[in-house]
């Protein structure tokens, strides 16, 4: 490096940094000034917050007044509801003036004097309005007029001014300070201003020099792209490839469990048949072996009598083949679970134009029965219309439907409801229903495969919010859980209103 371009890099370095400096000095003025405007703004606000809180107060105890007056002569109920409303918001009134002049001793002071004198005008209020309440209407009417001029009137209309003239002070005081606060700051700001002018010149020349740099660093970069694209298409493929290969795993596995399940379904059959043979010949060989008179042929069709030991035996039996065979039932189930799953995995999602409220409606006449024999009643609301999958969708509304309904709170009537609105390019469906509600501990567990949540007293294999969730994702959308035990849930929905089939799906 020459001299000459040593002294140009120095004097460039010197320059950004006092640049920088100022920079950074004006910067922390101008956050200090702004900071302090909006202190002294809030002041001001805070002032008229006061004013008009006093201005409420004193218009409560008006329309308790005008209600009380109106009462006296009238003995109408709506004036001394009127009264009432009116006469139970002053001492919350009085409290919230108190407590936002704490602030200031002199206010304190004169709302301690308001609050003594707005108390005794109620007293007064409420003592003729006993008076009527006791059918002594003309006491009470006396008394309201001798009460206009007593100390109570004057001490809070003296009072409520005094406020007002001190409020006045401390807002143009204020108004003042906060003038000048933003005064400064605007000329902190336009001086920042012009040195962040100087300092983007300065950074032209830079960029100016450094540019051949970028356009290489640039060129390299597209290579690098090319290269990521490439690999990332590759790695797609993989996957997917993989993807398919599980399906077609999953598919063969649980093809090829259903033989031995069958083999051990007829066994389990044959067995049951030869149940009653079994025990027939038992009691016979014991009433043999006890010297007792023969039973009939074990061929007829009446059971015949069996000890203790032997009921017993036969009772184990009994309940033995019965967990075998529900034990195979909810085998052949899961197996079948299994099957539709990857049969959807592999089913090629069609995007059409789908009327949603025709489409929820068509769910709804469904269950109709189901929902009427547990006094449900099932709201549409808006629903948006898509372009998506129609089998999907059935599918999805379908389950999250048939859930409300089969979780429903005992002896309570069910209310589900179907509503959606658009945002930004999507459709936000909420299905919303009053049952048992769900655990937040469960919120994530309730969506994987063969897991269900809190108690088991409904039937099903636990794949139905599984596959909910999988279609949903194919769809190009997401899916989340409102819930709270007992307090009912809230599945949210998100779906493209207008999926091309390009997204989620090509990606499975």
């Amino acid at each position: 490096m020459t001299p000459v371009s040593r002294r140009r890099t120095a004097l460039q370095i010197l320059l950004l940094s006092v640049g920088f400096v100022v920079l950074v000095a004006i910067s922390v003025a101008s956050v200090l000034l702004v900071n302090q405007a909006r202190e002294d703004n809030a002041w001001v606000v805070h002032t008229v917050e006061v004013e008009s809180q006093l201005a409420n107060l004193l218009l409560e105890v008006r329309r308790a007044e005008s209600a009380t007056r109106a009462y006296l002569l009238t003995s109408a109920p709506q004036y001394l509801a009127e009264y009432q409303t009116a006469a139970a918001g002053i001492p919350a009134a009085l409290e919230h003036l108190a407590k936002i002049t704490a602030d200031n001793p002199t206010q304190v002071n004169n709302g301690a004097k308001l609050r003594a004198a707005v108390e005794k005008r109620l007293a007064e209020y409420a003592l003729g309005v006993e008076r009527v309440k006791n059918n002594d209407v003309a006491t009470g009417v006396d008394l309201l007029r001798n009460a206009t001029s007593t100390d109570a009137v004057e001490a809070i209309a003296r009072i409520s001014s005094d406020m007002r003239a001190e409020e006045d002070r401390l807002f143009a005081m204020r108004t003042a300070t906060a003038d000048r606060t933003q005064v400064l700051a605007s000329s902190v700001t336009i001086a920042g201003s012009c040195m962040v002018l100087a300092l983007a010149g300065f950074s032209i020349v830079l960029v100016r020099r450094s540019s051949r740099a970028r356009d290489d660093a640039e060129a390299r970069l597209r290579d690098v792209n090319v290269t990521l694209e490439a690999t990332v298409d590759e790695r797609t493929a993989d996957l997917r490839e993989a993807n398919e290969e599980i399906q077609r795993f999953a598919y063969i596995v649980s093809h090829d469990l259903r033989s031995p399940l069958v083999n051990i379904m007829g066994f389990t059959s044959e067995l049951e048949e030869l149940r009653s043979d079994i025990f027939k010949r038992i009691a016979t060989l014991g009433r043999n072996a006890s010297l007792q008179p023969a039973l009939p042929d074990a061929n007829d069709a009446v059971e015949p009598e069996l000890d203790e030991g032997d009921k017993q035996l036969s009772n184990d039996f009994d309940e033995s083949l019965g967990f075998i065979k529900s034990s195979i039932a909810k085998m052949d189930r899961l197996i079948s679970a299994i099957l539709n799953l990857t049969r959807e995995g592999r089913r090629e999602f069609k995007p059409e134009r789908i009327d949603l409220r025709e489409l929820i409606d068509g769910i709804v006449k469904t269950v109709a029965h189901q929902a009427a024999e547990s006094s449900t009643t099932i709201k549409l609301g808006a629903l948006p219309n898509l372009v998506s999958d129609r089998l999907a969708l059935e599918q999805i509304f379908s389950n999250l439907i048939d859930n409300a309904l089969k979780y429903l709170k005992d002896g309570v009537p069910g209310e589900i409801s179907v509503a959606g609105r658009t945002k930004l390019g999507f459709a936000i469906f909420e299905v919303t229903d009053n049952g048992r509600g769900i655990d937040p501990k469960d919120h994530q567990r309730i969506f994987d495969l063969f897991r269900r949540a809190g108690t088991q007293d409904k039937p099903g294999q636990g794949i139905g919010l599984a596959h909910v969730r999988a279609l949903v994702r194919r769809l190009g959308g997401t899916m989340s859980l409102a819930s709270e035990l007992h307090n009912g849930s809230t599945f949210t929905i998100t779906l493209p209103i207008k999926w091309t089939g390009r997204n989620r799906d090509r990606e499975s």
